[in-house]
């Protein structure tokens, strides 16, 4: 296997107090990028925000913007996310019949281009296209709704990903979204993991930078 990258920990701020994201945001200076997660009530059964509030994340941090468009016609969104300062826009293959194009336009902008799937969407139809994208995302719940319980059967994917982009030389962040903890998180990096969302784990602890820590930590061993 290829030497792993330090593990990247992204807080998602779905889980924190909208009423004070500045001030949560400000409370994990050790995390290394903070994750949006956008839902339209359409792709998902939920309503999170927009644009606006990804732009103002951007004003109050220095960190990448991890910007997870959980949205129907994402190729009609995109330019706004960019626009409102995303390092990384990732959207769903389910979503568009032309990831590829999409994944082109975006990196066309200077931005990193990711796709996520659902835990029903086998990977295998995904990974003769990994070359046109930075990051993929592998949902280990089901997309939609914070604090859901870990999928442990997803990581067949993370290692199928874990295998092939080793095979290929390929440069491709590989990052699990839900249920990941401290109880989680180290069967995650053993099956290849390189970034971890972590919502609950993080903006739910008495310390949340304490918590970015010890996940970081358990990653790591």
């Amino acid at each position: 296997m290829a030497q792993q990258r330090k593990p990247i920990i992204a807080p998602s701020i779905l889980a924190a107090d909208y009423a004070r994201l500045g001030e949560e945001i400000a409370a994990v200076p050790d995390a290394d990028w903070i994750h949006v997660d956008i839902m339209d009530g359409h792709f998902v059964p939920n309503l999170s925000f927009g644009y606006d509030v990804t732009r103002a994340v951007h004003r109050v941090t220095d960190k990448p913007l991890d910007v997870h468009l959980m949205i129907e016609n994402p190729e009609k969104w995109v330019d706004h996310y960019i626009d409102a300062g995303a390092a990384c826009v990732i959207f769903h293959v389910e979503a568009t019949d032309k990831h590829v194009e999409l994944a082109q336009h975006i990196r066309s902008k200077g931005v990193r281009a990711g796709f996520s799937l659902r835990p029903g969407t086998p990977i295998e139809d995904y990974l003769d296209d990994l070359e046109h994208f930075d990051e993929v995302i592998v949902m280990s719940v089901e997309p939609g709704f914070g604090g859901q319980s870990f999928m442990p059967d997803q990581l067949d994917k993370v290692r199928t990903l874990r295998r092939v982009i080793d095979e290929r030389g390929l440069d491709i962040i590989i990052e699990i979204d839900g249920g990941i903890s401290a109880t989680t998180i180290e069967q995650a990096a053993e099956a290849g993991v390189d970034a971890y969302v972590a919502g609950s784990a993080v903006f739910g602890a008495d310390e949340p930078n304490a918590a970015v820590q010890e996940l970081r930590a358990l990653a790591s061993k």
